[in-house]
This record gives C-alpha cells, sequence and structure tokens, in this order.
C-alpha cells in the first residue's frame, strides 16, 4: 500500500530539480506534506470546476499552510498565449524559492513548462519536452499551441 501522505505519492508527480517541481492535482493531505517538504509557492494551471480535480478552496489550504498560491485557470481545450505569459510571469515571480507547479493530471504544466525552457531559458527543445513526452503525446489543439508559440518565439 501507498503512502498518499507524501510529495511523492500526488499522482504523476516529477521532481525537476532540488527547487521546481510538477504534478497532477494534490490532495488536501499531500498539499500539507508539499508545505512540510519546504514548497513556498504553488501554481495550479487547472480549472476549479470539477469536484473530481480540485479541492474546495485550495488558494485558502495553500495560504494556510504559509505558502504562496497563484491560479492560471488554462482550459484545456482552449491555450491561449495570455495563459502562457501568465505562467510565464509567474515562475518568474516565485524564482529562487521551492515552486510546485500543478494542474489535474501534469499535461498542462509539462507543456507549459516545456515552452518556458525553451522561450525563456534557451534550452534544447529536445531536452525541455522530454517530461512531457514521458507523460503524453499532445493532441492536436495542444501541438498546435505548442508549435504555434515556439514559431512566435520568446516574449
Amino acid at each position: 500500500m501507498t503512502d498518499r501522505s507524501t510529495v511523492a505519492s500526488i499522482y504523476k508527480y516529477a521532481a525537476i530539480s532540488d527547487s521546481l517541481a510538477t504534478a497532477g492535482q494534490p490532495s488536501e493531505i499531500q498539499m500539507a506534506a508539499v508545505a512540510r517538504d519546504g514548497f513556498a509557492s504553488v501554481i495550479n494551471l487547472a480549472l476549479h470546476d470539477d469536484p473530481r480535480y480540485s479541492l474546495p478552496d485550495e488558494a485558502a489550504l495553500v495560504q494556510s499552510l504559509g505558502m504562496n498560491y497563484v491560479h492560471i485557470p488554462v482550459p484545456f481545450d482552449a491555450p491561449a498565449e495570455e495563459h502562457l505569459l501568465a505562467f510565464f510571469d509567474a515562475m518568474e515571480r516565485h524564482e529562487g524559492g521551492k515552486l510546485l507547479v500543478h494542474c489535474a493530471a501534469n499535461i498542462r504544466v509539462s507543456s507549459f513548462l516545456g515552452l518556458y525552457r525553451v522561450m525563456k531559458k534557451g534550452e534544447d527543445e529536445q531536452a525541455a519536452f522530454a517530461q512531457m513526452r514521458a507523460l503524453w503525446e499532445p493532441n492536436p489543439v495542444w501541438a498546435a499551441f505548442i508549435a504555434a508559440m515556439l514559431r512566435k518565439g520568446a516574449p
């Protein structure tokens, strides 16, 4: 039986570096583990419209645990440049602290993080999108969005 009260038990959790992790939706117990593990901020890219994939009041929970909370609701069927730019801004504002970025299943996050790593950090595209490709192959909507943002280049 898996211990569901650890950060590593969060659905599709991935430690990207010592200061950055991505995941699907954490439970309330797992969010407490996020705080215990020293995370300073949480960025959530999921919507709050489905109780199966969201917490009742994630903002209040995260803040009550002493962490910063940023919510950038990205519709899965309609990612937009404005969402990506808000994500870039949030990543830059919270750089230097330990950061968890999540959505429902680490799909939006892995895609946005790949774009961030290429467009803002200048990383090689293959390496930047390796985590995303390990989790999923983008559907036509996301493939077109990623391609359009890569063509556009860094803001």
